[in-house]
């Protein structure tokens, strides 16, 4: 079917107040994605993503522009995905951003196969800021992060932590808990041989001097707050990254890069990379 035949299906939405533009609006919030189980994704890039990682998309809504010069990427949806045309304004009325390049979709939330011996695991404590967070998702996919623990904080399929993590928080195993919760699993891996490194600006190990080889649960905290202590209390080791004194500590997003990807460097140094994702 082509993309021609598949926009003149339906008429553009031309008016803010059809509910489809409300129950869209809705995703933008924690309580509209859980009740409607949801994800709002916006923009050409997102839209690419689901469809690679073969996400089930109920709805694509674009304007007729974007969909002239997306001819190959419509004939790809699948064809129990609707196909919904809408003016620049009503697009902008559903968007996020200020600037919307012409799409969103509205699809179900992924559901990765968890892997019950994870070699390498992201905790996170009561990461706030939906930019730090979709920054280091981004950077856990790359260094071949294989599952992200997340205690309470920004939700990870809110639009601002997807755009940020240009889909990555997709692609990964994410699995949400409380604090409880949290402090379940760190107890879990060290009983299953994990190591248990956790961040403190200016105190421990410099994180070069670990064996990132090993299977290893690397804990980040909140960016005010640091880790909770009972949380950090379950760490084997803690690590840091030194730097001029000049800032008293580093973001967490930028903190997290050089620690994330020392595992990769030294797998890759022993001959022993794993394969890209």
């Amino acid at each position: 079917m082509s993309a021609t035949t598949r926009a003149s299906d339906s008429e553009p939405i031309s008016s803010r107040r059809n509910p489809l533009v409300g129950r869209l609006r809705d995703l933008h919030e924690p309580r509209g994605r859980r009740q409607q189980q949801r994800l709002l994704l916006e923009g050409t890039h997102l839209l690419q993503e689901a469809l690679r990682l073969q996400l089930n998309l109920e709805l694509v809504l674009a304007t007729p522009e974007w969909l002239s010069c997306h001819g190959a990427l419509v004939a790809a949806l699948p064809t129990v995905t609707r196909l919904q045309p809408a003016t620049a304004e009503v697009l902008a009325a559903v968007a996020t951003t200020l600037s919307p390049d012409g799409v969103v979709a509205c699809g179900e939330p992924p559901s990765p196969a968890i892997n019950p011996s994870p070699g390498f695991v992201l905790a996170l404590d009561r990461l706030q800021d939906p930019g730090n967070l979709g920054t280091l998702l981004r950077t856990a996919l790359a260094a071949g992060v294989e599952q992200v623990w997340l205690a309470d904080g920004a939700d990870p399929y809110a639009p601002k932590v997807l755009r940020a993590s240009s889909g990555a928080a997709l692609a990964l195993p994410l699995e949400r808990l409380d604090h409880e919760g949290l402090r379940q699993r760190l107890l879990g891996a060290g009983a299953a041989g994990l190591q248990r490194l956790a961040t403190r600006a200016g105190a421990g190990q410099p994180y070069w001097e670990l064996d990132w080889s090993r299977p290893t649960v690397l804990l980040l905290g909140n960016e005010a707050a640091g880790l909770a202590e009972d949380l950090a209390a379950l760490a084997d080791r803690s690590v840091t990254i030194p730097h001029s004194q000049a800032v008293e500590s580093l973001n967490v997003a930028v903190a997290a890069a050089p620690l994330l990807l020392e595992r990769w460097r030294q797998r890759q140094q022993r001959g022993a990379a794993p394969a890209a994702t």
